[in-house]
């Protein structure tokens, strides 16, 4: 366990669960770099754009193959991403499971208001509309 996160086991996967505009890459960046497994910067990496929905897909197949690498590795990793779909996380937990290493659900509870709010700032690309943030906090509550 380490002294910024000590309620955490030493090696786990943590998945950060929360909609847009949350906290959860601020957050994410309470570990070292090395530990936080992004889905928006995968999908600048492969697509070179951070805000491209389009590259989601491919940012996951990504996200998945690492996370299997350090699952294997039993490596303590975050999975910053909104994870506010059962499935997701399904899949998460399964691969942490197969290697034996503990799960983390961590909720980033932030008020529908100040997610929404929060998308203000962000350049145009990386903005995520309304009715998704509402949606993305709606099934962040649910999964509660």
């Amino acid at each position: 366990m380490s002294q910024m996160h000590p309620q955490l086991p030493e090696n786990a996967l943590v998945m950060l669960i929360g909609a847009s505009g949350a906290g959860k890459s601020t957050l994410a960046s309470t570990w070292p770099a090395s530990q936080v497994l992004s889905l928006d910067a995968l999908r600048g990496t492969v697509s070179d754009d951070l805000g491209n929905q389009a590259a989601t897909a491919d940012a996951a197949d990504v996200l998945k193959l690492i996370l299997e690498r350090r699952m294997a590795r039993r490596l303590n990793t975050v999975v910053d991403a909104t994870n506010v779909e059962e499935a997701v996380r399904v899949e998460l937990v399964m691969t942490a499971k197969k290697y034996g290493v503990p799960t983390v659900a961590v909720v980033v509870s932030t008020p529908l208001s100040l997610c929404l709010q929060r998308q203000g700032p962000r350049p145009a690309n990386r903005r995520v509309p309304d009715d998704v943030v509402r949606r993305q906090h709606e099934a962040m509550t649910f999964s509660h």
